[in-house]
């Protein structure tokens, strides 16, 4: 006999609701069940474009926060805490940050990455243990609930604002009130699922949007670029040091010869090497001029032109 769930929760989200327009989609060909699926998905980009100013606001508040020594956190549970860890752990490889620059907290910890943890997303006092010996004043903290009421995730969200850190939260539910603390409230309209209640569907779609987006306009924000090419990654493999080659080539029209022997002149420091070609001073000049501008590659540019005038 199935045991019966100590604690029964109806959850009041548009996530949860039944999609008039995949009622029949048991019935449909293998492509019009596929169609059906990316007619939905074409519906999020513009859910998201509609929380774009909310959006911004978390970017300036993880961007403050590292400005000022801190850290950003993800905090999660099943699908959404899965999303967050991929986004953390790729933005050590593509912007050469710390690995510890930006955290994902996920409900249940590592073993629920690969499989559902019985309660652990229903446990607000697990998030709040987890925040507390990990988060700092002045951090950033990002909770991401498609429904908007993950206990786990809101119990963490009321430590870190209780700590002195900056918050906020992604869900998929216009619904749901904007819990007390949180400071910016990013709630996307991704309507119904395809398959009632998958939020692994359209709602983690805009969640992995604004994940990227999220991160990538903060490191954008703090100088790890320059226009719109990578310039702070970190060259681990043959082809990520043949990347830093081209981005040289892309950025100054020099020769792959000039931009290999300016990389290794600047020992693999792809900024400090375009800097160099750029401004047609030395490595060493360069290398300071990029500390004095945060690792802003136009700041050490202007920095360097000035003194040359």
């Amino acid at each position: 006999m199935m045991s019966v769930p100590c604690q029964t929760v109806h959850v009041d989200s548009p996530t949860e609701q039944r999609n008039p327009r995949t009622v029949d989609i048991d019935l449909m060909s293998t492509m019009g069940i596929l169609g059906a699926i990316n007619a939905e998905d074409r519906r999020v980009p513009d859910a998201v474009a509609a929380v774009l100013p909310q959006l911004a606001r978390a970017v300036d508040y993880a961007v403050e926060a590292l400005r000022g020594g801190g850290r950003v956190h993800y905090v999660g549970a099943g699908t959404s805490g899965r999303l967050a860890t991929l986004d953390a752990a790729e933005l050590v490889p593509t912007f050469n940050v710390p690995g510890d620059l930006f955290i994902a907290h996920h409900a249940g910890g590592e073993k629920a990455l690969r499989q559902a943890v019985e309660n652990a997303e229903d446990d607000a006092d697990a998030g709040a243990a987890e925040i507390a010996h990990s988060v700092q004043p002045g951090d950033f903290v990002l909770g991401l609930a498609a429904s908007g009421r993950t206990p786990y995730v809101l119990g963490a969200l009321a430590e870190a604002s209780r700590i002195g850190a900056h918050t906020g939260l992604v869900s998929a539910n216009p619904r749901a009130a904007q819990p007390a603390g949180v400071d910016v409230l990013i709630a996307v309209a991704t309507g119904p699922e395809a398959i009632a209640g998958s939020t692994r569907m359209k709602a983690g779609t805009a969640q992995k949007l604004i994940l990227t987006a999220f991160s990538s306009a903060t490191m954008i924000k703090l100088g790890k670029t320059y226009s719109n090419l990578m310039v702070s990654m970190r060259a681990t493999n043959a082809k990520l040091r043949g990347r830093n080659i081209r981005i040289l080539q892309e950025a100054t029209g020099m020769t792959m010869a000039d931009c290999s022997d300016a990389l290794t002149e600047a020992s693999g420091d792809l900024k400090v090497a375009l800097v160099h070609l750029l401004s047609g001073s030395d490595v060493a000049h360069s290398a300071e001029a990029l500390t004095a501008a945060g690792g802003h590659v136009r700041k050490a540019l202007d920095t360097l032109h000035l003194r040359a005038g």
